[in-house]
């Protein structure tokens, strides 16, 4: 099947069986809210379009890989708590043992486990590298003592995986393993934090004396810093996709129709350069999405995708709270002569997205290091 007519059986399968009510969420879709869908997905065999056919998935070339994600975008598919998926999965795939796979990879497939991601700590969120929670070896066993923020979803997941220390003397890239645990798990905490929102996607996690198996090391011992480098670089090029950007452009363009703004001059300016800067991000997404297609790794340059997008995501989000004028702090549907429009939702999604996935911060650290080569 060529490109094309891949995109068309996608694009169809969305129309005919997507909830219409789920389209663009205006938050982060709880399990229990999206679980249907996610078992029809993986009834398909579509659950993990990325994953080798070998191992239950649908063995996507990159070019399809990167269409059926578009698709799911352009048609406002919410994000299901995936991290087993899009994570967990590829990384046993490529370095698990073969037990690992056996085990888990099945039971990502068929969402009797459902991952969250144990990586930021509170003095310690784009800055993994100075993480301190501890696994120490007990027999057959660690135990792990310490604390996980922003933990997408952890009140509905069944295992985390986590970044630990596990050389307290090395450099402290040096002395990182990766973690995989049961939430049922005795010693195991979750407590859900509220957003100004209202909503509660993110979540504290607290790991006291927490028994975790030897053999649920992935990757080796102390060799987890080079597994969620590699994770993260593919998730920024995801957090990079200029697709939330164009729907925030649109809905700032029907925002200002609906208050007589389309012929404003200082409107239309200030919409002008936000449109055009849209567009330079989808080229920038292009070429990194070029990358690839062509099977090269992703480079430290793909941290100025993230940047680029997140900020021109909150700009957007900016400006649509200030068309608003004296409602552009009210929360939930504002009544205009033109109809109802929604002016917080995107300034509210705007806020973490410079900070997650590494914070915009540390993605300009990246860049003037290894991709400019500046002084430290």
């Amino acid at each position: 099947m060529d490109i094309e007519a891949f995109r068309a059986e996608v694009r169809s399968f969305f129309q005919q069986n997507y909830p219409e009510h789920l389209r663009y969420p205006k938050r982060r879709l709880r399990w229990d809210e999206i679980r249907e869908w996610t078992l029809k997905l993986a009834a398909r065999g579509w659950l993990a379009p990325s994953w080798p056919q070998r191992h239950g998935g649908m063995g996507l070339a990159p070019d399809k890989l990167i269409a059926f994600i578009e698709e799911q975008e352009r048609h406002g598919v919410a994000r299901a708590p995936d991290m087993g998926i899009t994570m967990v999965g590829p990384l046993l795939i490529q370095n698990g043992t073969d037990a690992q796979r056996e085990h888990y990879l099945p039971r990502i497939l068929s969402c009797r486990d459902i991952w969250c991601q144990g990586y930021s700590e509170p003095d310690s969120g784009s800055d993994l590298a100075s993480l301190r929670t501890e696994a120490v070896p007990d027999g057959d066993d660690f135990i792990v003592n310490g604390q996980k923020i922003w933990t997408t979803l952890a009140q509905d997941a069944t295992h985390i995986f986590l970044l630990v220390r596990t050389d307290k003397d090395a450099k402290k890239q040096e002395g990182i393993s990766f973690l995989l645990a049961d939430m049922k798990t005795p010693g195991i905490r979750v407590r859900p934090i509220r957003n100004i929102a209202g909503a509660e996607d993110f979540c504290e996690v607290f790991l006291d004396n927490v028994r975790v198996p030897r053999a649920n090391i992935v990757g080796g011992l102390n060799k987890g810093w080079t597994i969620a480098k590699a994770l993260l670089g593919f998730e920024r090029i995801f957090l990079g996709s200029p697709k939330q950007s164009q729907y925030a452009l649109s809905r700032v363009h029907a925002a200002a129709r609906k208050l007589g703004l389309l012929d404003d001059p200082v409107f239309t300016a200030n919409f002008t350069q936000l449109s055009l800067d849209v567009a330079d991000l989808g080229t920038l997404y292009a070429r990194f999405v070029e990358q690839v297609k062509r099977g090269e790794a992703l480079g430290p340059d793909v941290s100025m995708l993230k940047v680029f997008a997140t900020e021109t995501y909150s700009r957007l989000a900016n400006l649509l709270v200030e068309i608003a004028g004296t409602s552009g702090g009210m929360a939930g549907d504002i009544e205009t002569d033109g109809g109802t429009i929604d002016v917080l939702t995107t300034f509210y999604n705007a806020r973490p997205a410079t900070i997650y996935g590494g914070s915009n911060e540390i993605q300009r650290n990246i860049l003037a290091s290894a991709v400019l080569q500046l002084p430290g």
